[in-house]
């Protein structure tokens, strides 16, 4: 590590698909939506009667999913806006990382570890520095499971929702997984920082220079300079080689391919804390600086576009996580709401991290919907559609915290309820 000085959207829509790479343009709510995804997958080779009867394939370098299991982003071919989580494929609770959401602001960068830096620098601190990526690998680690969530998740849900929508349109842009690195504290110490600094403006290294003002009191609390996920670097489309994590704040403020890290007294007011990622409120003013991530669920299954082939015991399965802390318990309703009933938890709640629930329910046959309501350990209980739009109205962007409804027909289809 070396000292530095202190820095300071038909022939039309055919032109634009081309660009994009082939991948087909999408609409929410409709196989159109999911249509590149599928496009860019390899085909399925064809199944023998028999296994036992065929030699098996030889190893490889990297292992690979089973042909006929299929999860995937979509859409693709994207470089400034997002692809989502099939949350409904998933099982457990850590997302992949090459099926972890992604938001781009102007294309996924190709970095060189071996030259990429991270500078540390402001008024407030002894030693401005230059971390190599083998700078931080020097330094103590720390391994922790978390979740990122874009803002932004639940938009089309909210504002314009489909029967046919999936969990991965709905709420497919949070992702949970272990991540590796050094915590800001330490990074801080290194340098000699002033903890009195009120702010710290984290800087990307991609094309668009994506930009965050972050209280310093949270980058002493539990902020990680990321270089690994789930066991393995960084992959690109997630921050490689360096990212900072922000556990329970919202995505866009874990700034992918870290550069650099500014002690600053008051927040920059970038154009992604001013122009985007306020609030807009039925009153006419706007919250900002609204960082933490609300207490939320989603169903998973049974959802779009699932049928029930009989009636009977059937599990009601999800996802909850809060962005202030554990989640304490997850109630499910399959009738609409008259009444509820506590979910398991599979597994104990981390912080700030997803954690699966499961409900057996048994289903006789009749219209229903499904609905699950999280609480967290703060005692945030999480609202109905109802509470949160006279809270936050038409006109927000961002937040998307209300509880989600699953439709079941007489027929046993499944539809997404709003």
């Amino acid at each position: 590590m070396t000292s530095s000085p202190d820095l300071g959207r038909r022939a039309l829509l055919g032109s634009a698909a081309a660009a994009l790479g082939g991948a087909a343009l999408h609409r929410v709510g409709g196989e159109a939506w999911a249509q590149g995804a599928a496009d860019s997958l390899p085909a399925v080779p064809p199944m023998p009667s028999d296994a036992t009867r065929v030699p098996g394939m030889p190893s490889g370098a990297l292992s690979t999913r089973a042909a006929l299991e299929r999860p995937s982003l979509t859409p693709t071919g994207v470089t400034t806006g997002a692809s989502f989580t099939p949350l409904q494929s998933l099982t457990g609770t850590i997302t992949p990382a090459d099926l972890h959401f992604q938001r781009h602001h102007n294309g996924i960068p190709t970095i060189d570890s071996a030259r990429h830096t991270l500078t540390v620098h402001g008024r407030k601190l002894e030693r401005p520095t230059e971390f190599t990526l083998a700078d931080l690998r020097r330094l103590p680690a720390v391994t922790r499971v978390h979740f990122i969530e874009c803002a932004g998740n639940g938009r089309a849900a909210y504002r314009t929702p489909k029967r046919e929508m999936t969990p991965q349109e709905v709420d497919g842009l949070t992702s949970n997984s272990e991540w590796t690195g050094v915590l800001a504290s330490t990074l801080m110490r290194e340098v000699g920082a002033d903890t009195t600094a009120g702010w710290v403006l984290a800087e990307g290294g991609d094309a668009a220079v994506l930009s965050r003002s972050i209280p310093m009191q949270k980058m002493l609390d539990d902020a990680i300079i990321a270089y690994a996920q789930n066991g393995e670097p960084l992959r690109q489309a997630n921050g490689y080689p360096v990212r900072l994590v922000l556990p329970g704040y919202e995505g866009n403020m874990s700034i992918k391919y870290l550069r650099r890290l500014e002690l600053i007294e008051q927040p920059n007011m970038s154009r992604d804390e001013t122009a985007k990622y306020t609030d807009p409120l039925p009153n006419g003013t706007a919250r900002q600086f609204s960082y933490d991530m609300d207490v939320k669920s989603i169903v998973t299954s049974p959802a779009y576009p699932e049928r029930l082939t009989q009636p009977g015991w059937w599990p009601v399965r999800g996802l909850a996580w809060s962005g202030r802390g554990r989640i304490a318990r997850v109630e499910v309703s399959t009738d609409g709401g008259r009444s509820w009933n506590e979910a398991r938890l599979l597994d104990a709640a981390l912080p700030k991290a997803h954690v699966r629930f499961e409900h057996l329910w048994e289903w006789g046959g009749q219209p229903s919907t499904i609905l699950s309501r999280a609480v967290d350990e703060t005692g945030a209980v999480q609202p109905s559609v109802e509470m949160f739009r006279k809270a936050r109205g038409s006109g927000t962007d961002y937040h998307f915290s209300a509880i989600r409804s699953w439709l079941v027909e007489a027929d046993g289809r499944v539809f997404f309820g709003g």
